[in-house]
């Protein structure tokens, strides 16, 4: 693909995001540029099993996927990749999120999403030098969330604001017969968002980055 010369709409990043099942998952101002967010689209994790990364039996498939990919799209934009991944140091994807209006800090202490919930991820950036045109901010769906099922799924109390999130009190769980319902589906409090439901991620998906959890 040639690469474009003209300024281009967030609508224009999102269509060719989407082609390689990557979504636009909020932008930001920064520095007389734009920093644009890609997270898995609900077509990701198809794209991703039928791929070189998963198919060669090396480690950290989806960062090599996303190194690939996202290096070949910036390429295609006039845009600089950015990575999640790679340090230290590490760049500040947490604050971007948050920064982009479209993610906020939950009340579990995780970030939440408004389409993602907390299924959220980021699997890179594109930078551009100039100013894009980007919508209004949005509210976190934790403010209308009817119980916030999210503060009393986690068996092992781990996750809160408040008091931070207790690794080791998550680590021992997932360690035990009754953790592999998280080691299998993904985390309860992420499944239990009811804005994580909408978004219905793959279940393989979940334990893929569940697997990669437990490593660390």
């Amino acid at each position: 693909m040639a690469a474009v010369s003209q300024e281009l709409t967030l609508e224009d990043i999102a269509r060719t995001a989407e082609v390689d099942a990557l979504s636009v998952m909020g932008a930001l101002h920064e520095n007389g540029g734009t920093v644009v967010l890609l997270g898995p689209s609900q077509a990701f994790w198809p794209m991703l099993q039928g791929s070189a990364e998963m198919l060669d039996g090396c480690k950290d498939q989806v960062d090599r996927w996303s190194l690939r990919v996202v290096t070949r799209m910036a390429r295609a934009l006039n845009a600089e990749p950015l990575f999640p991944f790679g340090g230290p140091p590490y760049l500040p994807f947490l604050r971007w999120a948050m920064d982009s209006g479209r993610a906020w800090q939950s009340p579990a202490g995780m970030l939440v999403h408004d389409t993602a919930g907390l299924m959220v991820s980021y699997r890179g950036a594109l930078r551009f030098d100039y100013t894009i045109i980007l919508p209004a901010p949005v509210t976190s769906p934790c403010t209308t969330c009817e119980g916030q099922p999210c503060m009393s799924a986690c068996p092992v109390d781990a996750l809160s604001a408040e008091q931070g999130y207790n690794v080791d009190a998550c680590h021992a769980y997932l360690d035990t017969s009754a953790g592999q319902d998280c080691m299998s589906l993904g985390c309860r409090a992420r499944r239990a968002c009811p804005v994580s439901q909408s978004f219905d991620r793959d279940p393989e998906q979940s334990a893929l980055h569940m697997r990669s959890f437990h490593k660390t």
